[in-house]
């Protein structure tokens, strides 16, 4: 049987249901993704279609360092920023905020990308291979 995992927000008005295990579990410490988060960096997983949307979504676009467009969808109550998909690119899947999921046993990062904007006192685990900026 496929796992089946789902990440909600803040408020529970907007999750989203994956299924398997994800592709790649990754950090971003661009200067974007901390400002979206708040946080010093921001910790994704992406996952193959299919996936299934609960609730209502805001949405965001922004347009990456190499030209690639990417649609973030946040809850319109509680403010959080939930996943987001690469346009173009959505049947190759969605990014899901890994925290969202609330499980403490996800699987660990295995990138680091725009590792040249991480804060010094962070720490990767070990077996995690950074990249200075987006290797994509």
């Amino acid at each position: 049987m496929t796992r089946q995992r789902t990440a909600i927000c803040g408020c529970g008005q907007l999750s989203i249901t994956v299924q398997g295990e994800p592709r790649g579990v990754g950090l971003c410490h661009c200067l974007a993704c901390q400002a979206r988060t708040g946080s010093v960096f921001a910790a994704i997983a992406g996952f193959r279609p299919p996936y299934e949307v609960k609730g209502q979504a805001t949405e965001y676009v922004r347009t990456g360092d190499q030209g690639a467009k990417f649609r973030f969808r946040f809850c319109p109550v509680c403010g959080s920023n939930l996943f987001h998909t690469e346009e173009g690119e959505e049947a190759r899947g969605v990014a899901v905020a890994v925290g969202a999921f609330g499980d403490r046993d996800f699987p660990a990062p295995t990138a680091s990308v725009y590792d040249s904007r991480r804060h010094g006192w962070v720490v990767l685990p070990d077996g995690v291979t950074a990249y200075d900026t987006d290797p994509d």
